[in-house]
């Protein structure tokens, strides 16, 4: 088995935010209508709660986040994917739902600093003042689908590999210094 890459090789830029592309991460897209068996896979798979709506759920290096009424990304270590995807299916044997390893297809960023808002908020319509940690948006960063939430000391941004390059573009034109926006 060949070892996995990030889509940008752990690119890194420091301007008045720095910005870092990590992984490669472990995500499982999980379709499921909710209720009982929902929570008790979630908890086994990552550790969480099911988040409530809009918010994602973190518990050490794993993660659960809500992106639609009935879809939930859960984060994870890259090399636990295939023993998670395993688990997912025998919890949810019987229960109609979808899981699907979307760990290679998707880039995920960190912009950290004290005016980490302001890198984002140049590219997405999201108020990040106002983003509370643990609050997840799905939105855009310029044109492209993006997942934003606030961490400790940042915000973590997911999108579709394909874009990688064009999102990490963006936010080092972001967060160039002397751009700050206040």
């Amino acid at each position: 088995m060949s070892d996995p890459v990030s889509a940008l090789n752990g690119a890194s830029f420091t301007g008045f935010a720095t910005i870092r592309e990590i992984g490669p991460l472990g995500m499982i897209s999980l379709r499921h209508k909710g209720g009982a068996a929902l929570t008790k896979a979630i908890k086994a798979a990552v550790g969480t709660k099911v988040p409530a709506q809009r918010r994602i759920e973190i518990k050490g290096e794993m993660a659960c986040g809500w992106m639609s009424p009935d879809e939930y990304l859960l984060i994870l270590p890259y090399a636990k994917v295939g023993a998670t995807m395993a688990a997912l299916a025998k919890a949810l044997a019987g229960e109609h739902h979808l899981a699907a390893d979307v760990s290679d297809a998707r880039a995920v960023f960190r912009v950290e600093g004290a005016k980490a808002a302001e890198v984002l908020a140049k590219l997405s319509p999201v108020d990040f003042a106002k983003l509370e940690r643990g609050e997840l948006r799905r939105s855009r960063a310029a044109q492209v689908a993006a997942a934003m939430w606030a961490q400790d000391g940042g915000f973590t941004v997911v999108c579709f590999r394909s874009v990688a390059g064009y999102v990490m573009g963006l936010l080092i034109h972001s967060a160039q210094p002397g751009s700050e926006l206040a």
